[in-house]
């Protein structure tokens, strides 16, 4: 090992602060309020070349560059850099003066260093840290911090390229509100997709593909058509509630997949049926909406409770409400309710299958006059039958893409709501793209 050609103490100052990494070695060092400022020269070799003809320069004077670093055990941190500058002794050069080239340190024009960028990204991503407390860290503003985060997050998602897509052939689509202030683009909503490859084949979890301002069937086919064929080619199934702009949407753009219509979202379906028909009883039956004391009132948690689930007291409560002829629109509504719950559940999937298809069947034509939720019901399930009967051959579920839409929530929660959409979607995609940090 060759022996030190600086004194000791600048070594441990550039070995704690890990300023080699930056192509800068330590000076001097001083506390300005809570941040520290440590001053620095550039490592070089020897003058650098012109930019504009190539030839090696002559030294005229140096220049002091401030930029921000990591921050040193909790306070921010200021590089003050002394920066060389060179004379262009070439006469056929149009370069008079020009600096030593310190993109090392940070980018052209940049007010943070490089391996800041990486800093800001971890903390967003990893710590699920705001902008605004990253800022305090840095002792930059907001702005600046926000700039150096989308611009990251950009040169990742370049970097990833489209092989970013690659291999997908199951994807999610939900809608989400992701402004909740009057007049805001879209009424605030966006449509959200992710990958379920890796969910469905039981190798990993969702990802997050894009988030596309509006929920309309024209926003998720724009963004199929502007995958290249090959994408679309390798989609086979797409997952989804029952907004039938989506189901259009994909038809048209990937119209060899399958859709699949979301089993939560067909159970969430037939539970809102159940609610009017209890809604619609107790008011023929009582005239009233339902009171503390009334007995369908009382039941109205217990009916949607599923049935294997129901304690001794929940079925004596139902079978209390049932009793009653007037409520037989109740009961019938309910067991069909359950019925949708044990075809899903149930561990075989072509028994599940046959349960569900058979209660379809029965909604859509066995029905007597009376029960009109449940007519509309079966027009609902009859209509997207081969969605929702696919499910079992695909057992592609939206409830990822709903779980991703949970982990927004909590982003757009913790950063006390967005005003830009760009900015939601370059954090949305850093929260939850799964890009390569």
């Amino acid at each position: 090992m060759s022996q030190p050609t600086c004194p000791p103490a600048q070594i441990v100052a550039d070995t704690i602060v890990r300023t080699v990494e930056l192509g800068v070695r330590i000076t001097d060092a001083a506390l300005d309020g809570e941040t520290t400022v440590v001053w620095c020269e550039l490592i070089t070799d020897g003058p650098d070349v012109c930019p504009g003809c190539g030839l090696v320069g002559v030294y005229r004077d140096s220049t002091e560059r401030r930029v921000c670093d990591v921050p040193v055990v909790g306070h921010p941190l200021v590089l003050r850099v002394r920066v060389p500058r060179y004379r262009c002794v070439h006469d056929g050069c149009a370069r008079e003066i020009f600096a030593h080239d310190s993109a090392r340190l940070a980018r052209p024009g940049a007010s943070t260093t490089r391996r800041c960028a990486d800093y800001v990204l971890r903390r967003l991503a990893i710590d699920k840290a705001t902008v605004a407390a990253v800022a305090r860290e840095l002792g930059r503003s907001w702005d600046t911090v926000n700039s150096v985060a989308v611009a990251a997050t950009e040169q990742l998602l370049l970097r990833a390229g489209p092989a970013r897509l690659d291999g997908v052939q199951v994807i999610g689509v939900d809608e989400h509100k992701w402004a909740h202030v009057f007049g805001a683009a879209g009424d605030g909503f966006v449509t959200v997709i992710t990958d379920l490859t890796e969910v469905v084949a039981g190798r990993g979890p969702a990802r997050l593909l894009d988030v596309v301002a509006d929920r309309s069937a024209a926003a998720l086919k724009t963004w199929l058509d502007d995958r290249d064929q090959a994408f679309r080619d390798g989609v086979r199934v797409v997952a989804m509630d029952g907004f039938g702009g989506y189901k259009n949407a994909a038809t048209d753009a990937v119209p060899d997949a399958v859709t699949v219509m979301d089993p939560f979202h067909v159970v969430a379906l037939a539970g809102a049926k159940l609610d009017l028909c209890r809604q619609r009883v107790q008011q023929d039956t009582l005239g009233h909406r339902g009171r503390t004391g009334d007995p369908l009132y009382r039941a109205r948690r217990t009916l949607r409770t599923r049935l294997a689930l129901l304690t001794d007291r929940q079925r004596a409560r139902l079978e209390a409400v049932f009793a009653a002829d007037e409520h037989v629109a109740v009961e019938v509504t309910w067991w069909a309710y359950q019925q949708i719950i044990a075809a899903y559940a149930d561990q075989n999937r072509q028994r599940g299958k046959t349960l569900l298809t058979a209660v379809i069947n029965r909604l859509r034509t066995g029905l007597p006059a009376g029960l009109d939720e449940l007519t509309t019901l079966g027009r609902t399930l009859h209509r997207r039958r081969n969605d929702v009967l696919a499910y079992f051959d695909h057992q592609a579920s939206n409830g990822p893409t709903e779980a991703i839409n949970g982990r927004l929530e909590a982003l757009r929660r913790n950063a006390l709501g967005f005003r830009n959409l760009l900015n939601y979607r370059i954090r949305s995609l850093l929260h939850c793209g799964a890009l390569a940090l």
